[in-house]
Parts: C-alpha cells; sequence; structure tokens
C-alpha cells in the first residue's frame, strides 16, 4: 500500500528558503531547526521567535447548545469564558483520561473555537461528532484547512507584532484573544503559547500565512528574530513543563495522575469522565508525572525505564539536556510513595542504572 503522502503547511516553501531541516511530524512536513535548536531556543527566551503551527487542528462547535456541548466533553469549566478568553482543558474519554489536551476558544457564547494536537485532528473530530446528537441544535465542524497558525513566542514579542497591527496588545491578557488586523490580514489573535514565555498565536486564512510571515520577520529584524523550528518548540515547552500529548500524557492517564488538577471543575456539573475522576480522587492516584535531574551521568529519554533501588517502578515520558539550566532533566511517572521533592530514582541509560532526584516543577518559569 502506498503510503499517504505527508502534508504542507502554506508556509513549506518559505521553510525551504530559510535553509530549515525538514521531517515529517503527525502527518506534515514540518521544520524541525534552521540555525539550530540551541539557537533558537534561546533566542525565545531572550528575545523573539516566529514558528509555524498551522499543522494543529481548529475544530469549531456551534449552535444554541455549544456551551453545554463544550461543557459535557471537556474536564475545565467552559461557562467562565466570555467571548474572547481561551481556557486550556482536556478533551475525556468516560475512564476520566485524556482523548486531547486542547485550547477552548470563546468566539460567541453559541461558538467555540478548539484548537487541538495535529496528530490527534481527526480522532478528536470523530469524537465530537460521536458526541454531538445527544445535545439540539449543536454542529461540530472541523475548520482545519480554514486556518494556517503562526507563534510569535518571547519577551519581545509584543514589540515586534505590535508594529504590524493598531490593536492595542498590551491590553490582550494572558488566554485572551481579539479578532483584528495584523500587516491588513484579518486574524484571531490570542495571547496564548507553549514555550513559557509570552507571546501570541496568530490564526489566519491560509493565503495569508507567506504575507504574515514575511511582515513579521521584517518587523522582527531589528530585534534579531529567529525562525524557530518544532525542535526548540519541543524543549522550550519542556522546560515550562507544558504536556506534550503521546509523551507526557494520554488515553491512560488523568489529569489527577499528570498533575493537572487544576483543569477539573467537578463544581461545574456532568461531564464525561467525571464519575471516574471522582472516584480517582477520593481513593488517591497510585502514580505521578514528576520533575527530576539527573545526579549521575545521562540524558533521560522518552519511553527510559525508571527504578527505585529494586525494581522498574515507571518509566521517562520527556528529557533532554535543558538549554536554558544546562543540565539534564527529565518528566517521568513514578509512584506516589517516590513523587516528594528529593526522593531518589534511577534511569536506565542503555542499561547503566543512573541516580536521579525529583526537583519541584516546571524547571523554568519566566520572570513577570
Amino acid at each position: 500500500m502506498t503510503p499517504t503522502p505527508a502534508k504542507k503547511t502554506p508556509l513549506y516553501p518559505v521553510h525551504l528558503e530559510a535553509g530549515a531541516k525538514m521531517v515529517e511530524f503527525a502527518g506534515w512536513e514540518m521544520p524541525v531547526q534552521y540555525r539550530g535548536v540551541l539557537e533558537e531556543h534561546r533566542a525565545v527566551r531572550t528575545r523573539v521567535g516566529l514558528f509555524d503551527v498551522s499543522h494543529m487542528g481548529e475544530l469549531e462547535v456551534v449552535g444554541k447548545r455549544a456551551l453545554d456541548f463544550v461543557q459535557y466533553v471537556t474536564c475545565n469549566d467552559a461557562s467562565r469564558l466570555t467571548p474572547g478568553r481561551a481556557q486550556y482543558s482536556g478533551l475525556m474519554t468516560p475512564r476520566g483520561t485524556f482523548v486531547d489536551d486542547l485550547l477552548v476558544h470563546m468566539l460567541s457564547p453559541e461558538r467555540f473555537l478548539l484548537v487541538v494536537n495535529a496528530a490527534n485532528k481527526d480522532k478528536d473530530y470523530a469524537y465530537l461528532c460521536a458526541q454531538a446528537p445527544a445535545f439540539d441544535d449543536v454542529d461540530v465542524f472541523d475548520r482545519s484547512a480554514d486556518y494556517a497558525q503562526l507563534a510569535i513566542q518571547g519577551p519581545l514579542a509584543e514589540k515586534v507584532l505590535q508594529k504590524l497591527t493598531a490593536q492595542n496588545l498590551s491590553e490582550i491578557k494572558y488566554y485572551r484573544f481579539v479578532q483584528g488586523e495584523v500587516a491588513g490580514v484579518p486574524a484571531i489573535i490570542a495571547r496564548t503559547g507553549y514555550t513559557g514565555e509570552d507571546g501570541f498565536e496568530v490564526y489566519i486564512a491560509p493565503d495569508a500565512a507567506v504575507k504574515l510571515w514575511r511582515a513579521i520577520m521584517e518587523a522582527g529584524a531589528e530585534f534579531e528574530i529567529q525562525p524557530c523550528g518544532l525542535g526548540a518548540r519541543d524543549t522550550l515547552r519542556f522546560e515550562a513543563c507544558m504536556p506534550l500529548y503521546g509523551n507526557d500524557i494520554d488515553d491512560s492517564t488523568t489529569p489527577f495522575e499528570a498533575g493537572l488538577d487544576w483543569i477539573v471543575k467537578f463544581e461545574k456539573g456532568p461531564f464525561l469522565g467525571r464519575d471516574a475522576l471522582l472516584h480517582q480522587r477520593a481513593s488517591g492516584i497510585k502514580r505521578k508525572l514528576v520533575g527530576f535531574e539527573m545526579v549521575g551521568k545521562g540524558i533521560p529519554r522518552h519511553g527510559y525505564p525508571i527504578f527505585d533501588a529494586t525494581r522498574e517502578v515507571g518509566f521517562v515520558t520527556s528529557g533532554t539536556m535543558s538549554p536554558t539550566l544546562g543540565k539534564p532533566l527529565g518528566l517521568g511517572y513514578v509512584p506516589v510513595e517516590l513523587s516528594a521533592e528529593g526522593s531518589e530514582i534511577f534511569v536506565d541509560i542503555r542499561g547503566q542504572k543512573v541516580p536521579a532526584r525529583v526537583i519541584p516543577t516546571p524547571f523554568y518559569r519566566r520572570a513577570k
């Protein structure tokens, strides 16, 4: 059987022009790096970087009971939203585990934009469509082909983007968004991101993506803006301990196990997985996602086994040499009794059990 060719974002030719190294990710040809992961990582931490994240999925929930539907399928409380506000949430199974993690934007009380992971978009859409018939006058649309998405991230992101829009960006608070123009292009401008830095995610029509990319790069030239690939996006989100679906969370993990208790709002009423999560809260979790630093030599990687003094007890979900902190760090699931700060664990690195120590998360938190 002929494999399905990887999809390309509207910015594919721009990435080639910039000398990006391209890789296949979630069915897309995406830039993993341009000048190098470390350089791009540091640009976002200290100045500003620009990412093509047009591979992300955009699903719309529309109808008079749109809010009721979003409340039912996600674990956070969407009734707290007003038009122009967004929230991080989980799309839940009846078992209280993650179908996906996502951003929920209220465009209006009867229209929500859900931004989901690229690898999960088709699965999420099918899952939402299967739930929708229980709600009168609710429709779910896959709008992914209608959007390109650019993420401008870093402490100077606002200064760069402000040069291109009449919107007062300083008035847009974290997890808020407005609809306006950027470089003459109609856009949703959201103060969100996946790097642990300040910044914006800008949603536009695909045919405007190249124009906007070039405009942002030109506006950011005086600040030494860097185009950034998936490699830096991963190391940045990792330091900020923002979970990656398929690594740190999946359909076998619950928000309580992943340390995402804050997105579970029981008081809002019924939602998928509520009973399972109430039971888990009452009985207690058996494992927990923790951060750790290596005490011995070696870099932890996804899938490496974690041991206590005698036996295998868990696994590494994400790990790397932290570019900002300059030391090897990891995230992984361990039994609750090993989750306290200072607990000693061992990571199996190529057959050697290397000591590590549980430390607080996030590893990196930007200065406000």
